[in-house]
């Protein structure tokens, strides 16, 4: 049961009988009002924008508007006590706590789940960190961000594919191929590492260039472009064995890993740029000059270019260097193209800040290869700052010149890493606070959720389930203002679900978890100022129904720890 929607469409019944008689205009889009619990119970417990959003085309008054609703849902709304209207233009519903009470009942373990939803193949990439080494914080987010946006749409029934696209191709990986060959000749014949800033100067270096050696005994090393290729190869399976290992301490597995190089040494790519010439995107030009004073030693090259602003981005895009080589864009459109190829309903790329500038140009390149047919959505997820003691914090001795995901994990836990990088949404930088995780206290989101639910389950584990009887619940014992505010809150989780699926927006699942928790924490509390509020009781009519009550909270936790992939402890 999703109050919200149930509401909404009985005012669109409302609605579309008043223009019927002629009583009202309504634009095409006429669900596009919104239902919420107010802030400020005065308000009542529901309310509605309608008039304030459709008074414009009724050339009319919010309040005029407002009253006219109003008179035709007097008889089609049940359980509502007082229908009333506020300015500038609200209508609040105020209903009894029958329908409260009977919200509760209906709750199963489908809650949630909107199946009215149509449900779509979705391929979601996200990661896709250069195989350069093992995942820094940065990366941490945007993996944490994208794995539970796949848990959240596979929970409303989506089909989901989890992909990481290794970029193993370009010059990043032959300067990291080469500092681990410079690390390799350093430990066989003591050759001091190169003082080379295009070198990676972390300890891990040292660590894959033993790995190599050791299982690899027969290999020579005497020759580097001699044994190239194989030593790339060895440097990205030893890469990719630490960033699997960081993704699982995470919790995250993906169903598809995809390479660039690949990708790149296919026959795809002339494909690709055949269709793109047959529809006239391509083009041999010249770009101009890059914004920015620093940018000194620059003359215009002839290159082949997409053309990309004709689909709404800042410039067209090189997918040749002067050189005759391919640029990295133009290995991202064969790889989207293989995206489209394989037939998904939708595509999500998740990016980090990094990457923020390369939204326009694959939106342009997806639009350009499936003739606007493909939708795409890309998210981008901001900067991650560590602070300890006020101070912003910085651990890391083994990476070179950035902190690892897994040094956050050992130093915090993967359940508070995995909660607080969603506890902000994703277009805002997010400050990981290392003194806030590490309390047991109300300040702690992590801590306060589990604890929430560790809490009901004491409460279960210490009662003999045999005097437990939800068959016959008489759930009018719950009444007191505290247990109708939960039960409010608990109704919020369907359109939290809906919203969090709609905008592609994680971060609402955790928001509301500690909104949760917080007012069972608060209701569990006034048992220990009044006796009679007391979860478990001499009545037992009321002991049964505030345990009924409980345990709709429990599932709710449980369910909501379960897509972010969290722990829901029993006991703490």
């Amino acid at each position: 049961m999703n109050i919200f929607s149930d509401f909404k469409n009985k005012i669109i019944e409302n609605l579309l009988l008043l223009k019927k008689k002629g009583l009202i205009l309504l634009p095409e889009n006429y669900a596009n009002f919104t239902i919420e619990i107010p802030k400020n119970k005065i308000h009542g417990d529901l309310s509605s924008n309608a008039p304030m959003v459709f008074a414009k085309i009724n050339n009319t008054n919010p309040l005029n508007l407002a009253n006219t609703i109003r008179d035709g849902l007097v008889n089609r709304l049940e359980k509502v006590t007082k229908i009333e209207i506020v300015k500038p233009g609200f209508i609040n519903f105020f209903l009894n706590n029958d329908y409260w009470h009977q919200l509760l009942l209906s709750i199963s373990e489908n809650y949630g789940k909107n199946p009215s939803v149509k449900k779509s193949k979705i391929l979601l990439e996200f990661v896709s960190a250069n195989p350069t080494g093992p995942l820094h914080v940065g990366h941490c987010r945007g993996a944490v961000f994208g794995d539970v946006l796949g848990n959240l749409l596979k929970f409303s029934g989506n089909e989901v594919v989890k992909e990481y696209y290794v970029n193993d191709y370009g010059n990043q990986i032959n300067n990291f191929v080469k500092s681990v060959y410079s690390r390799i000749l350093e430990i066989k014949n003591k050759i001091p590492f190169p003082n080379d800033q295009d070198l990676y100067p972390g300890e891990y270096i040292i660590d894959i260039a033993k790995n190599i050696i050791k299982k690899n005994v027969n290999l020579h090393f005497d020759n580097y472009e001699l044994i190239f290729i194989k030593l790339k190869n060895l440097c990205i399976e030893e890469s990719m064995i630490l960033i699997k290992n960081d993704l699982n301490n995470l919790g995250i597995i993906h169903d598809s890993f995809v390479s660039e190089t690949k990708m790149a040494n296919s026959n795809l790519i002339e494909k690709v740029f055949e269709k793109l010439k047959i529809n006239n995107f391509i083009y041999k030009g010249t770009l101009p000059k890059p914004k920015g004073d620093e940018i000194e030693e620059w003359e215009p090259r002839e290159q082949l270019l997409f053309k990309s602003t004709i689909f709404g981005d800042d410039s067209d895009r090189a997918l040749k260097k002067s050189d005759g080589s391919w640029t990295y864009f133009a290995n991202d459109v064969v790889y989207h193209y293989d995206k489209i190829s394989r037939n998904f309903d939708l595509l999500i790329n998740i990016l980090g800040a990094d990457h923020a500038g390369y939204l326009k140009r694959q939106i342009s390149c997806v639009n350009a290869m499936s003739d606007g047919k493909q939708k795409i959505i890309s998210k981008v997820c901001q900067l991650v700052k560590l602070f300890k003691s006020g101070k912003q914090f910085k651990m890391s001795k083994r990476a070179g010149d950035f902190i690892t995901a897994n040094d956050l994990i050992k130093e915090v836990g993967k359940d508070s890493v995995r909660f607080m990088m969603l506890y902000r949404n994703n277009d805002s930088q997010l400050d990981f606070d290392f003194d806030l995780v590490s309390t047991y206290s109300k300040e702690n989101p992590v801590f306060y959720v589990q604890y929430a639910h560790a809490r009901i389950s004491s409460i279960f584990n210490k009662l003999n389930d045999e005097s437990l009887n939800f068959e016959k619940i008489k759930i009018s014992f719950l009444s007191h203002e505290s247990e109708i505010d939960l039960i409010k809150k608990i109704s919020e989780w369907p359109k939290c679900i809906d919203l969090s699926c709609l905008y592609f927006e994680p971060h609402r699942i955790p928001f509301y978890l500690y909104e949760l928790a917080s007012l069972f924490h608060s209701y569990w509390s006034l048992g220990n100022e009044d006796e009679n509020l007391k979860v478990i009781n001499s009545n037992k009519n009321i002991q049964d129904s505030r345990l009924f009550l409980l345990k709709k909270i429990q599932f709710i936790l449980a369910t909501g720890l379960k897509i972010l992939n969290v722990n829901a402890p029993l006991e703490m």
